[in-house]
């Protein structure tokens, strides 16, 4: 019997990306398995993950993995009462019910079943329609085991202790016991959402439904978060099974020999290119851009950075290009660091950190970005922006040693920079690229030994691949 899975990604390019390596690895494992992506739109009308994109994410996919884009028109009419993320996937309930009847109709007589949904953790209202077809829902967590606790911890501390995280923010408490960390998580580091009395309620909702999934697939490994899953391991009998089956990233770099960066690149020393990218997301004003460039200078190091211009007013939509670059950076500066540096727009970011030549990455702390990093063994600076990329840094910093600190203080808003921030001085940030540079840290010794182990995980009898495949006979079993 073939077994049809429905995978329901978040609308960011981000968590499509690491959904599609996932659905590689189970048709890959399993001949049985088909699964077939319903990708809804942004909403704001326009995708980070363009059609162009999501065609080219899934070209190298095998034939049992299919997509059906849909699009705004697809909406029924939204509960303005809620807010705007659920009230837009919840707005998807009826055509995602009506492409998962016509898909079953599809199927031929007793050749195909369907076994259950795969829904990304911001589309957990998507367990509803799951239910209606009498199927399992799981939920792919993109993020990190840790994080995935301290979300677990605060519907925790709301429902059974009467302890609402959002009054930490006006409180005289600088720390909270989470119990997927062994050090006290820094108030500053909490995500800007949960200190929100506007947006807690729609996280509290979200958490609320992990309950209702059989079993929650989450993007890392074992080794990299053994307090994670001791956590998960303890809280057996209260939370969904948790499968640590990462990292999940397209590790096959293009070459691309048209691309000017790295061919540059391959005429650098091994280890001596600090690397500066900040994701999809992440831009700066002028003023701190001007920072960046003195550290860079000051610093000495080769250079390739990735430079955009933050949105204003904090707008929740991806950063532009700087037109002139002649104009914002210090006098002078492009010239004299014509040899050493790079300045792009957006960047090639596997390609680049795959580049033997490059030493250290300063990060807005992704964890797709964390993991890329980490799989390529190059050690990261942290340089967190927004969401929940403060709890990131916190981990790798504090709680892993992976990683060299910049600053962890900078609070922006639910998916975007806050443009009204402190600067960032560049004293602090060549200080954290001196640290970040040196050849023979403690530092690099450990990410080069997790590296190793992120590529052990993956393979047979490795600790996500065995998590892979219990996951999918539990999907069998869980088969009414």
């Amino acid at each position: 019997m073939k077994l049809e899975l429905v995978f329901l990604p978040s609308p960011s390019a981000g968590h499509l990306r690491s959904t599609v390596e996932l659905a590689k690895l189970l048709v890959n494992q399993d001949d049985r398995l088909y699964i077939t992506f319903i990708i809804m739109p942004s909403r704001l009308g326009s995708d980070a993950a363009s059609l162009s994109e999501i065609s080219s994410l899934f070209t190298a996919t095998k034939d049992r993995i299919r997509y059906i884009i849909l699009s705004l028109n697809d909406r029924s009419n939204s509960d303005d009462t809620e807010p705007s993320l659920l009230s837009h996937i919840n707005s998807f309930k009826p055509i995602v019910k009506a492409t998962v009847a016509k898909l079953i109709d599809s199927f031929q007589p007793q050749s195909r079943r369907l076994a259950g949904f795969v829904v990304d953790m911001f589309c957990v209202p998507m367990i509803d329609v799951a239910n209606e077809f009498y199927v399992p829902s799981y939920m792919f967590f993109t993020s990190n085991a840790t994080f995935l606790g301290f979300q677990i911890h605060v519907q925790h501390l709301y429902d059974v202790q009467n302890f609402d995280v959002s009054e930490l923010k006006d409180s005289n408490i600088t720390d909270l016991d989470v119990p997927s960390l062994t050090h006290p998580l820094p108030v500053k580091c909490i995500p800007s959402p949960m200190l929100s009395k506007e947006w807690l309620p729609m996280v509290l909702s979200l958490n609320r439904r992990i309950k209702d999934t059989k079993g929650i697939l989450v993007n890392t490994f074992s080794e990299l978060e053994p307090q994670a899953m001791k956590f998960f391991t303890d809280r057996d009998n209260l939370i969904p099974k948790v499968y640590a089956v990462g990292p999940m990233l397209n590790v096959n770099v293009d070459s691309d020999k048209q691309s000017e960066i790295l061919r540059w690149l391959d005429e650098q020393p091994r280890k001596s290119v600090v690397f500066l990218c900040f994701g999809s997301m992440g831009g700066f004003r002028e003023d701190q851009a001007k920072e960046i460039a003195t550290a860079l200078e000051r610093s000495g190091h080769r250079f390739v950075w990735s430079l955009r211009r933050a949105q204003s007013n904090g707008m929740m939509e991806p950063p532009g290009e700087f037109t002139n670059l002649e104009e914002i950076l210090p006098e002078g500066f492009l010239k004299r660091t014509a040899e050493i540096g790079k300045i792009i727009g957006w960047a090639p970011q596997r390609a680049v950190l795959a580049n033997p030549a490059i030493g250290g990455f300063v990060s807005h702390c992704g964890w797709n970005s964390i993991l890329e990093s980490l799989w390529f063994g190059v050690p990261i600076a942290t340089w967190p922006l927004y969401a929940e990329q403060q709890v990131n840094a916190f981990e790798m910093v504090d709680e892993l040693g992976l990683a060299v600190e910049i600053r962890n203080s900078f609070r922006g808003e639910f998916m975007v920079a806050e443009t009204e921030t402190e600067l960032m001085t560049a004293e602090e940030i060549e200080r954290g690229i001196s640290r970040l540079m040196e050849q023979d840290s403690d530092v690099r010794d450990r990410v080069k030994e997790m590296s190793e182990k992120s590529h052990v995980a993956l393979m047979d009898g490795g600790s996500s691949h065995a998590a892979l495949v219990k996951f999918i006979q539990d999907v069998i079993e869980n088969i009414s």
